[in-house]
């Protein structure tokens, strides 16, 4: 102990030349006559001053019991410097910070009568005095900085107070809310307490501007704005009994530049690309059946794309409602097709050998007689031709049978008493159609999304 002690003091001394040296170089710079008094070495019997008096402090010191035990509870200020924050992992729900941490007690046991007012000790002291046992509650890694020298320091007051700081970077837990990922707010926490001590025992309290902040430009928050910070303190109620808990909220808020630029943008850009299919003959079949399983293809992709930055949570978040959304938008364009080739081929003639040319079926009670079929049938994109015009095929449209309520496959379906209040859409006309839906739902849908999760 007493060669540990001699050599924290002899850290001391050697201060003292730089600034001997500082000062005379300031004594230089001035030339008016006055002379400011030099630092000088501290003697060698202050030296051993604070020898014997640490010494003195620890002959009759045990550390394993606290300040004031029996008497009252040992009360710790704290103070915490935010050296830096981030990166902020959604995926593991965890944040990373680095802190100076300090705590401030009062020691009666430590008290002593000296010329010198602090005693300034590293690291090697701090296993000799009694030392909160603080822990981080919601960590989940930490650790302590130790290159190049143990980052602790230990001052002692000649009054007994006792401010001991030590630099850590943890990995501390934050359940992040994500039902509206990507525009969503969080407030990560720092929770620490005594570890064994009750608040009949030890106390926790928060200094005055307890809580500071380095400057930003070196935090490493990419998806994230820090917006500030806030401190509580509570009592927590346990089986071992009721602790005081500290805690610190850091406010940050998502930024949205990274999922625009790889989600939201290919999404609505793919969509869009589904709509091109609308101005494309329906008589070509492999191109907009190639553009919409394509279309839909892509969709998937993105889809899995963007799940692989969130945890597998089972709630439905804002981007999960937006891709599904704009999955439905270009499968739809997809069935509009297929309905569309559907109706369009089902206008086949029913056209029956004349075996008596009295004889007639009776359709839409009018008499049509039934005439010869067409010797040659010509297939092209779907579409039937006839050579020989003069024969009439008839349609099978008996009183709608064949007819859907709301559609029309056939010319002669669009009258009749079954069409009567009944809404008129003539099948053939559904790209017409679609190209004024599509579009006018899917930006309804963007206003009411944006609106929706930007500003409600």
């Amino acid at each position: 102990q007493l060669l540990m002690g001699k050599s924290c003091c002899t850290c001391c001394i050697l201060l003292h030349p730089l600034a001997s040296y500082f000062s005379n170089v300031e004594d230089d710079e001035y030339e008016d006559g006055t002379t400011n008094q030099s630092w000088v070495l501290a003697p060698k019997t202050q030296d051993t001053d604070v020898t014997l008096i640490l010494n003195k402090l620890l002959r009759e010191y045990d550390k394993k019991l606290r300040p004031d035990i029996g008497i009252k509870p040992t009360v710790i200020d704290v103070d915490i410097y935010v050296n830096s924050i981030g990166p902020v992992s959604s995926i593991n729900m965890e944040y990373q910070i680095d802190i100076f941490f300090a705590q401030t007690w009062t020691d009666s046991r430590l008290r002593f009568n000296s010329t010198m007012k602090i005693l300034t000790l590293n690291s090697n002291m701090v296993g000799l005095i009694w030392i909160p046992d603080t822990i981080f509650r919601n960590s989940k890694t930490a650790e302590a900085h130790w290159i190049t020298t143990p980052n602790q320091l230990l001052r002692i007051w000649n009054d007994g107070k006792i401010l001991y700081t030590l630099r850590l970077t943890i990995n501390a837990e934050c359940q992040l809310q994500l039902h509206n990922f990507p525009m969503d707010e969080h407030s990560c926490p720092l929770i620490f307490s005594s570890y064994g001590y009750p608040k009949e025992e030890m106390i926790y309290r928060w200094r005055k501007n307890s809580v500071e902040a380095a400057d930003q430009k070196s935090w490493r928050l990419y998806q994230f704005d820090f917006m500030g910070l806030r401190n509580t303190s509570e009592i927590v109620k346990t089986s071992a009994g009721d602790y005081v808990v500290m805690t610190i909220y850091f406010d940050l808020s998502r930024r949205m530049g990274y999922f625009t630029i790889q989600t939201y943008i290919p999404c609505i850009l793919t969509v869009v690309l589904s709509w091109v299919s609308f101005w494309i003959k329906k008589d070509a079949t492999p191109a907009r059946t190639a553009l919409g399983i394509t279309t839909v293809l892509t969709m998937t992709t993105l889809s899995t794309i963007a799940r692989k930055s969130l945890p597998r949570v089972s709630y439905v978040t804002a981007m999960d409602l937006f891709v599904t959304v704009c999955f439905l938008f270009v499968f739809a364009a997809l069935m509009e097709y297929a309905t569309l080739n559907y109706y369009s081929s089902c206008r086949k003639p029913n056209c029956t050998k004349k075996k008596n040319m009295n004889a007639a079926v009776r359709m839409h009670d009018i008499k049509v007689p039934i005439s010869e079929p067409p010797t040659t049938v010509i297939t092209l994109n779907n579409a039937m031709y006839w050579q020989d015009f003069e024969d009439a095929c008839v349609y099978e449209c008996l009183d709608g049978k064949d007819c859907q309520s709301f559609f029309c496959c056939y010319e002669e379906c669009k009258s009749g008493s079954w069409r009567r209040g009944r809404i008129h859409i003539d099948i053939l006309e559904l790209d017409s159609y679609s190209r004024v839906f599509f579009p006018t739902s899917f930006l309804l849908f963007n206003l009411v999304y944006w609106v929706g999760y930007l500003y409600l």
